[in-house]
């Protein structure tokens, strides 16, 4: 039974919303009903509906979404720079486009010598 069912609601749209005034839960007259979860920016995280159907995302801090999923099997993933431009997507159908920056081999180098703790502040540390 929907919501507005077991509240004998017999306006519709009927529509709850957050604090925010984010719809959080939507029906209709024919009983269609969908829900929305937000996350702390605002951005809908997570989306389903009486038909079945469901998704899922992530945000970056910058608000692009860096991940999606949905209940028909389709996701991707994309990366961004400083600047809100996407570098990196990769996705469900083999699409995969990856324009981020090459490490050079010593950038490469640096990072071994900080993942093995002989690279501080840095100095080289002798093992």
């Amino acid at each position: 039974m929907t919501i507005a069912k077991q509240l004998n609601i017999k306006t519709f749209p009927f529509e709850i919303n957050d604090t925010d005034g984010n719809t959080t839960y939507y029906e209709n007259s024919y009983g269609f009903w969908s829900k929305r979860e937000y996350d702390a920016n605002g951005y809908c995280i997570y989306y389903e509906n009486s038909d079945g159907f469901w998704l899922k995302s992530e945000y970056d801090t910058n608000g692009n979404c860096i991940y999606h999923e949905n209940s028909t099997g389709v996701w991707s993933k994309r990366e961004y720079d400083a600047d809100g431009y996407c570098i990196y997507h990769e996705d469900s159908y083999g699409v995969l486009g990856d324009n981020r920056p090459k490490k050079t081999d010593v950038q490469k180098a640096i990072e071994l010598l900080k993942k093995e703790g002989l690279l501080v502040n840095g100095q080289i540390l002798k093992s």
